[in-house]
């Protein structure tokens, strides 16, 4: 049985401007502003753009080492993008499956980021549980994110 998960971070940060630092160039930018998570991160195939890949390392103590997963679909413009964990994480340990789709979208004063989740959880898996840890990564990832390019007005543009 498959479960989705949904969740709505709000941002002072204008949609185009975040999507390119949390989405389009998170390989390189996480490693530099969440180092105590992510200890280095980069392209694994591709030149980026649907159907590449990238891998992201994590620092020991953590629940996984590292996540690979591919770009399934992307619309710059529309600043939204589909991606499909292929290696690492929960996979084959918590989940059978798993995918996510990121929009952000303009706000007044900033923009919204829509993240949602699907995955198909091994049995005997609390799904629950599974979604919370997910939700509370991606807030993370994007409020952090939003701090950076808040700190660095000149950052993405």
């Amino acid at each position: 049985m498959s479960s989705t998960w949904t969740t709505e971070i709000e941002t002072a940060v204008p949609a185009p401007r975040l999507f390119k630092a949390a989405v389009m160039d998170w390989h390189n930018l996480a490693p530099k502003i969440a180092s105590d998570k992510i200890v280095s991160a980069a392209p694994a195939e591709g030149d980026g753009g649907i159907g590449s890949t990238r891998q992201f390392n994590f620092a020991p103590g953590l629940p996984f080492s590292f996540v690979k997963e591919r770009l399934d679909s992307l619309d710059v413009e529309k600043c939204e993008a589909k991606s499909t964990l292929i290696e690492g994480g929960g996979l084959g340990v918590h989940v059978e499956s798993a995918s996510t789709h990121i929009k952000i979208e303009p706000k007044a004063g900033g923009s919204v980021c829509k993240v949602t989740g699907s995955y198909k959880p091994l049995p005997g898996v609390d799904a629950t549980e599974e979604s919370e840890k997910a939700k509370a990564a991606f807030g993370g990832v994007i409020k952090g994110c939003e701090a950076y390019l808040v700190a660095n007005p000149d950052a993405y543009n």
